[in-house]
C-alpha cells in the first residue's frame, strides 16, 4: 500500500497536466486568484503598457549612462556600420608640433595633479587611497601612549584655576616688594 501510495505522488508529480482526481466529494478547494479578496491582476493590455514604460526607462537609463561616460565609448555587433577618421582626412588641419604636444600634455597633467589635490582638501571625507602597501600611518591622536585630551569643561575650569594663580602672584609679588611701587598707565590716577 505504501509503495503505491508513494508511486501515485511521484506519478501527480511528474505529470501536471492530468491534474487531480477526487473521489471524495466532500472535499474542495478555493482559488486563490479569483477570491474576492485577492488582488488584482492586470490586464494584458496594461502588460504591455508596462513593458513599453519599462523599456523606454531601460533605453533612457542607457542613453544617461552613454552622455555620463564618454570614456566608454561606442560597441557595436554590426560589420556593416562604419565611420570617418576626421583627423586622417586630407582636409584636416595639421596636427600640433611634438614640442607643443608634450607641453600640452605637462600642462595637463599638472591641472590634474591640481585638481586631485583640491579634490582631497575639499573632501577630508573621502580618506586617502594608497596604491603601495608598504606605505602605513600611525593616529597620533588616538595611540595607547597619547596624552589624555582634556573636555571643555577642564580646559576651561584650568583657565579659571590659572587667571587666578596669576592673580595671586601679582598680589604676592607686591607685598614682598613694596619698594617696586604701584605702575599704572592711567593718568588719571594718582595718590597722595
Amino acid at each position: 500500500e505504501d509503495v503505491e501510495n508513494l508511486k501515485k505522488a511521484a506519478r501527480a508529480y511528474l505529470h501536471p497536466e492530468v491534474g487531480v482526481r477526487v473521489e471524495d466529494t466532500t472535499l474542495f478547494g478555493r482559488n486563490y486568484f479569483e477570491r474576492p479578496s485577492a488582488p488584482e491582476v492586470e490586464t494584458f493590455e496594461e502588460a504591455e503598457e508596462r513593458a513599453k514604460i519599462l523599456a523606454e526607462a531601460a533605453a533612457l537609463k542607457q542613453l544617461a549612462s552613454d552622455y555620463m561616460h564618454p570614456e566608454v565609448g561606442v560597441k557595436t555587433t554590426d560589420p556593416t556600420l562604419f565611420g570617418r577618421n576626421y583627423f586622417n582626412r586630407y582636409s584636416a588641419p595639421e596636427t600640433e608640433e611634438d614640442e607643443f604636444a608634450d607641453e600640452r600634455a605637462e600642462i595637463l597633467a599638472e591641472a590634474a595633479a591640481f585638481k586631485k589635490s583640491a579634490v582631497a582638501y575639499l573632501h577630508p571625507e573621502v580618506g586617502v587611497c594608497l596604491e603601495d602597501a608598504n606605505l602605513f600611518g600611525r593616529n597620533y591622536f588616538e595611540r595607547a601612549s597619547a596624552p589624555d585630551v582634556e573636555s571643555m569643561e577642564e580646559a576651561e575650569e584650568k583657565a579659571k584655576i590659572l587667571a587666578e594663580a596669576a592673580a595671586l602672584k601679582k598680589s604676592a609679588a607686591a607685598y614682598m616688594h613694596p619698594e617696586v611701587g604701584v605702575k599704572t598707565t592711567d593718568p588719571a590716577l594718582f595718590g597722595r
